[in-house]
């Protein structure tokens, strides 16, 4: 793996040496085992700890398929999903291993009883499989995570709809929290330059997700001069919704969770911000029942932002507690898109004011290729930037993940994979010059 490492992080490699480069028998990955999945039973769900599920170990390195690619990962991060998969919420992921088993021999790799987990990379690409032509052995790329088969009609309108549609490192195996990755070559992307790994690693996953939930025609469709309502703003992927409105000429009104992160929108340039807990909104009165004085609270509260406007979006991903007062407060004919659940799955809301007022409801979840490719664009352009906050080396991985699952992060949180120290694969000075503030903007020390 050294002699990976030492040659990746010589600028000038040549193409044809990453080629010969001798591949390793086995990688380190960050994993869960299968016969690990009961040890937080009984356990409430923030008291389950990724620290002690999660390990890094070495596992023997796959060889790409037809259609694949091994990847050398610089760089990788943690999305919710990590979490939920190392605390085996709301069930294990060895579940989907077994049925991705038994779809083809190449899918049989999969089912194991370990779990590289990771949705997120960037890297180079070592090898591909039979029948890859637009990827080659040392293109720089990242990943986004969406793995589709394509056999079926239903996926050649939307990919997202394939019914063999999976989350890579999710519900595949050998995710990017690893030295080495295995995808398909239809899942990368080239890395933006003036980026470093660990930067171009961040975006991938929670960036798509945004993009097709807010903007594509398959999510909300916004437009410009839009009210979007956005939870989370300061963070993963409350940021990047917050800068796609911005960018789109939209209206983002930022719910946040502390005066640091309320900071850090306005910084984005958003100027409706609501920190929620130091305005004290309680949505649920108990376990079982919500508070519609609060939600009635909390839309006067945003039509003083907005001079007097409901609004048009809401960007939905906490869930459970919050999905109530999301229905009450789009206007008329507003939209409700979703696409998580991160405070529990099971939503409850009034549906009066859903049909008698003419809302939808969209469910969204990740992108299809295209959708992931123009979100990757705007970052190469320097229109959206990395929401990075800090990175953790392979070894901390379960620290870095309960940071996340704790809400004790904000931005993104990456991971250094080979990449032996940040701030290394930057190759357009020039542009990373120009926006190196906003590169930043979520650091928790300067560059």
């Amino acid at each position: 793996m050294d002699e990976i490492v030492n040659a990746l992080i010589a600028e000038d490699v040549a193409p044809a040496d990453v080629a010969a480069l001798p591949l390793p028998e086995s990688y380190r990955g960050n994993v869960v085992r299968r016969d690990e999945t009961d040890m937080f039973e009984g356990m409430a769900s923030a008291d389950k700890d990724p620290r002690k599920s999660l390990h890094l170990q070495d596992v023997p390195t796959p060889e790409p398929a037809p259609g694949e690619a091994l990847i050398a990962v610089m760089a990788s991060a943690v999305n919710y999903n990590t979490v939920w998969s190392s605390i085996f919420e709301p069930l294990p992921t060895f579940g989907f291993l077994e049925r991705y088993g038994r779809l083809s021999d190449a899918a049989r790799r999969h089912d194991l009883p370990y779990h590289v987990l990771g949705s997120d990379l960037a890297g180079v690409v070592l090898r591909t499989g039979p029948g890859v032509n637009r990827w080659k052995a040392g293109d720089r790329v990242v990943a986004h995570c969406l793995s589709v088969e394509l056999e079926s009609a239903d996926g050649h309108d939307d990919t997202m709809l394939d019914p063999e549609q999976r989350i890579w490192g999710f519900e595949t195996n050998f995710g990017g929290l690893a030295e080495l990755a295995l995808v398909k070559a239809n899942q990368l992307m080239p890395k933006p330059e003036h980026l470093t790994w660990e930067e171009a690693a961040s975006p991938g996953l929670v960036n798509s997700t945004a993009y097709r939930q807010l903007v594509s025609r398959n999510g909300a469709g916004m437009k410009q001069g839009d009210n979007v309502l956005i939870w989370g703003a300061g963070g993963g992927l409350g940021s990047y919704a917050t800068q796609l409105a911005l960018a789109g000429g939209a209206n983002p009104v930022c719910v946040v969770s502390s005066p640091e992160k309320a900071e850090i929108c306005r910084a984005m340039g958003a100027d409706a911000v609501i920190d929620r807990n130091a305005e004290g909104y309680r949505f649920w009165k108990d376990e079982a029942t919500q508070d519609p004085r609060e939600w009635k609270r909390f839309g006067k509260r945003i039509r003083e932002l907005t001079d007097g406007e409901d609004v048009d979006i809401v960007f939905e991903h906490p869930g459970r507690e919050t999905f109530g007062a999301s229905v009450y407060v789009a206007r008329k004919g507003g939209t409700i898109v979703t696409c998580a659940s991160t405070s529990g799955f099971r939503h409850e809301y009034d549906n009066r004011y859903l049909w008698m007022s003419l809302k939808r409801i969209i469910g969204s979840h990740f992108a299809n290729y295209r959708e992931a490719w123009e979100a990757n664009r705007l970052i190469a352009k320097g229109r959206i930037h990395p929401t990075l906050s800090k990175t953790y080396p392979l070894e901390a991985t379960g620290q870095a993940a309960y940071d996340v699952h704790r809400n004790l992060h904000h931005g993104k949180v990456g991971v250094l994979a080979l990449a032996p120290r940040e701030r290394l694969g930057v190759r357009d000075p020039e542009l990373r010059a120009k926006h190196l503030d906003a590169i930043n903007r979520f650091r928790t020390r300067e560059d």
